[in-house]
């Protein structure tokens, strides 16, 4: 039996290591700015009055929204990665704290290439660019990994005590050195086939997911198990959706997002929202109160876009207040969410550009329910999704018959109703939709306020009708039990 690994130092002043808090933390910060700023190009989307918001998504939005979803989620994949790196490697030295700030560096330039990208999606060079640094990303990250194995002190105990290091090794390195490669070949497709390129990026999104499908027909139709099957012993970079992700920095990154989503809205009042002084001057006879009531509308989309914003990011607190153990596909499903909650910053834009009762306004305020709808019911989808192993991922208190679980149930369930509704009541009654929109956004806070007196009277209610319906069969069954046998088969 071999003897047991000596143990690096602790980690403290004068160790050479340290503890990756605070590195994670920025990187988490930083990761979620970057995936957040990458709408900026499409919310900027210059639409002319005269234009029909319909012709504009069609010829101008639309391929920038796409754009933007598979470059969000590309970065996201690139934060699941390093979430899942730095489950491997728990401490961290100089040369790792280096190593992470390099990589960083590159990912704080994807927005730059996005927007190349986006402004001219026919030439090469802005695709070309942002695969380039997509496989720098992943080099670095396989170096951060090399590194780690190469001091073994920075691994966790499971790593250290385990007699086939090598073989987590090559398996991580594996599993991530797949990002990059398809990123090298749509960086050379580029230059001969773009929607080749396009394929090859949405693969980096999709291939972990394939890859597990695969390995399931495989199993299911031949019966075999690969060696990443066998050694499942390895909780990180496994095949499995159920693998366990850092619920600490999935909360992190939601965070980071929300809280650069309310702050782009602010910064478009700030930027386009401020009177000129020669215009209050000459047009409004030096009153700045006058001219800022033409930015009115402007003013009450803002207010109802941040309650948007701040009523999901409180029914994501309350979810994740009682889940315990957060997995790959609620990190994916928390993805999705975070990706149409960065869209919207877009539809602020449109609620606040276009005149009232216009055609315009209208699909503006229907974009605005159907990017609502989408990122509140995938936070829909993971409290669904954590039911299913509620045992391991939820607090008792959530679970089925927990006396919180009916409670979040309306609270996840009150946003897709509502918004889908006012979808819905704007396509029927057109001619109210501005005033269906904005009393949408005025009773939901009161809504959340509300949601626990109505579920309780709710569920009084319920309990009333079920314990009538049940002395009713006792009644019935007593009736029978006191009659003769001849009344009773009469």
């Amino acid at each position: 039996m071999a003897a047991p690994r000596e143990r690096g130092p602790a980690p403290g002043p004068g160790s050479g290591t340290q503890a990756s808090h605070r590195l994670l933390a920025y990187s988490d910060a930083l990761l979620s700015i970057i995936a957040t700023v990458m709408i900026l190009p499409v919310a900027h989307t210059k639409i002319h009055p005269d234009q029909k918001l319909g012709e504009s998504v069609q010829q101008l939005l639309l391929a920038k929204i796409a754009v933007y979803l598979m470059t969000f989620l590309i970065v996201t994949v690139a934060w699941a990665a390093h979430v899942r790196l730095f489950q491997v490697i728990e401490h961290i030295d100089d040369v790792l704290a280096l190593l992470n700030l390099a990589c960083m560096m590159i990912i704080t330039f994807l927005p730059y290439t996005f927007s190349l990208m986006a402004s001219f999606p026919g030439v090469p060079f802005g695709i070309f660019l942002f695969s380039v640094c997509a496989v720098v990303i992943g080099l670095i990250q396989a170096v951060i990994v090399a590194y780690g194995f190469y001091h073994p002190h920075l691994l966790n105990q499971q790593i250290q005590e385990s007699e086939n290091q090598n073989f987590y090794k090559r398996h991580i390195l594996k599993i991530i050195l797949r990002g990059p490669i398809l990123c090298f070949l749509a960086a050379i497709f580029s230059f001969f086939f773009i929607p080749l390129s396009y394929v090859l990026l949405g693969l980096v999104i999709v291939f972990p997911h394939l890859t597990r499908l695969i390995i399931w027909c495989k199993i299911k139709i031949l019966g075999q198990r690969g060696e990443e099957e066998e050694h499942h012993s390895l909780e990180t970079f496994t095949f499995y959706l159920s693998e366990p992700l850092s619920k600490e920095r999935v909360e992190a990154f939601s965070d980071g997002v929300y809280a650069i989503v309310a702050t782009l809205l602010i910064l478009d009042i700030c930027e386009d929202n401020v009177p000129d002084p020669r215009e209050v001057e000459e047009k409004f006879h030096g009153s700045l109160l006058e001219a800022l009531s033409e930015y009115g509308p402007n003013y009450l989309a803002y207010f109802g876009s941040f309650v948007t914003i701040g009523l999901l990011w409180f029914v994501h607190h309350s979810l994740f207040l009682y889940v315990t153990k957060a997995t790959r596909l609620m990190g994916l499903l928390n993805i999705l969410s975070l990706a149409f909650i960065g869209g919207l910053p877009l539809a602020y834009q449109l609620t606040s550009e276009f005149a009232e009762k216009s055609h315009n306004e209208i699909e503006a305020i229907q974009v605005s329910c159907v990017i609502t709808f989408f990122a509140s019911i995938f936070q829909f989808a993971i409290w669904t999704t954590a039911l299913l192993n509620e045992e391991e991922t939820l607090h008792a208190f959530a679970r089925y018959g927990g006396k919180e679980h009916a409670f979040m149930f309306a609270k996840l369930a009150l946003y897709p109703c509502v918004s889908l509704g006012a979808f819905f009541l704007t396509c029927l009654l057109s001619e109210f939709s501005t005033t269906i929109f904005h009393l949408m956004q005025i009773v939901i806070p009161f809504a959340f306020l509300a949601l626990r007196i109505f579920v309780r009277i709710s569920l009084t209610a319920i309990k009333s009708v079920m314990s009538l319906s049940r002395r009713k069969i006792v009644l019935l069954e007593e009736e029978e039990a006191c009659l003769s046998p001849n009344e009773t088969l009469s």
